[in-house]
């Protein structure tokens, strides 16, 4: 190969070589989810909502790999709200640590183009709906210069659910001695 061919072929591989970039998707349903007053739109929202009072929502934890600009796209057949934590996320205090809210990013859609993140901190997208009778399933697509990496998880069982499941456990644990002690009366 001719010396001036190699050098071509190494510089356009090198040139024509793309950043890296990641993109994930998350998937959840807001039905049934607990419920919280969501902030208004706004990069920091300034303030929670009059009519998003009681909506119900699902936590995605998050990091990104590398510092930089991130796209969200959150689709849905419901009128969709996402929002940006870094840090933490405290439903009863939706204003604490609240990087961004948005709202009709893409018709029903909500999103962001180009928030920037910081590598190392821990995010939470919170994806609600517009108005109290909005949810349902979504997709959530995070894209930017670094892996995305996270899960979206199950809410926190409200205090009633709690109740039952301990009422249920103690029910079957007196059920599960009462039969021990009716095998040990029978010997």
């Amino acid at each position: 190969m001719k010396p001036y061919l190699s050098f071509a072929l190494a510089l356009s591989a090198f040139v024509a070589t793309p950043a890296m970039a990641g993109t994930t998707i998350f998937t959840g349903d807001t039905t049934g989810g607990p419920t919280f007053n969501r902030p208004v739109s706004g990069t920091p929202p300034t303030g929670l909502s009059g009519v998003g009072t009681a909506v119900r929502y699902v936590v995605t934890p998050f990091t990104v790999s590398a510092t930089g600009a991130y796209s969200f796209l959150n689709e849905s057949r419901y009128d969709n709200y996402l929002g940006i934590h870094a840090g933490s996320f405290n439903p009863l205090n939706a204003l604490e640590n609240a990087v961004a809210y948005d709202d009709d990013f893409a018709g029903l859609n909500s999103g962001f183009a180009g928030l920037n993140l910081m590598a190392g901190t821990s995010y939470f997208a919170i994806t609600s709906g517009f108005q109290n009778s909005d949810f349902g399933a979504y997709t959530l697509t995070v894209s930017g210069l670094g892996d995305i990496t996270g899960e979206t998880v199950a809410a926190v069982p409200e205090p009633g659910i709690w109740a039952m499941m301990i009422l249920g456990f103690g029910f079957v644990g007196s059920m599960l001695r009462r039969r021990k002690l009716g095998f040990a009366l029978a010997a």
